[in-house]
């Protein structure tokens, strides 16, 4: 596997909206990043391109794909007045800019707040598989007659991880709308 960045452009082979140089630095002011400085340089890669991938598939990001050959949902353009309709915003609309609550958003960029996303996304992928079921999820109550071969187990839906971390997704909502848990709804807008 090659990692490739996703430079501005609307790359058609991109795969990571961060490099490992990314993530590095990222890490370098994080209190908990362990996980990623002791990672082999393949690993934060695959985990890198991993984190793009939920990122892309969990969230419904304001405006539309810049190009329509690009591989990952960013970079990004759009006419504001259609997301964001009656916001009183006190600037103008400028055709093909988006506004986050970062403010205005280039067109031929990836946002920081996008690139931190999946490098804080990778650190917490190498520490686990957060796609995979954890042991007894979704077993509410398990009942076993005393004596009989009867028994019932209750499912419950609560207490399932989400596959976005809190973190990320608090970085990824200036953007647009992360489903939580292992699946959900997004926020439909229509013009």
């Amino acid at each position: 596997m090659t990692l490739i960045k996703e430079d501005g452009t609307g790359r058609p082979d991109a795969n990571s909206y961060a490099d490992a140089g990314d993530g590095d630095a990222y890490h370098d002011g994080h209190l908990y990043a362990t996980a990623w400085t002791g990672a082999s340089a393949g690993d934060k890669e695959k985990a890198l391109v991993m984190a793009t991938r939920l990122i892309d598939s969990l969230c419904q990001f304001i405006g539309e794909r810049a190009h329509d050959e690009q591989a990952l949902q960013w970079p990004r353009t759009g006419d504001i007045s259609r997301w964001f309709p009656g916001s009183g915003l006190p600037l103008p609309v400028v055709a093909g800019e988006l506004w986050s609550a970062d403010g205005w958003l280039p067109t031929d960029a990836v946002p920081k707040g996008i690139m931190n996303a999946a490098c804080e996304m990778a650190r917490e992928l190498l520490l686990r598989d957060r796609t995979a079921p954890v042991p007894g999820e979704g077993i509410a109550v398990v009942t076993t007659g005393a004596g009989l071969t009867y028994s019932s187990t209750k499912y419950s839906k609560t207490d399932a991880p989400q596959i976005i971390t809190p973190v990320a997704k608090a970085m990824l909502q200036k953007y647009g709308s992360v489903m939580g848990g292992r699946g959900g709804m997004v926020k439909v807008m229509r013009s």
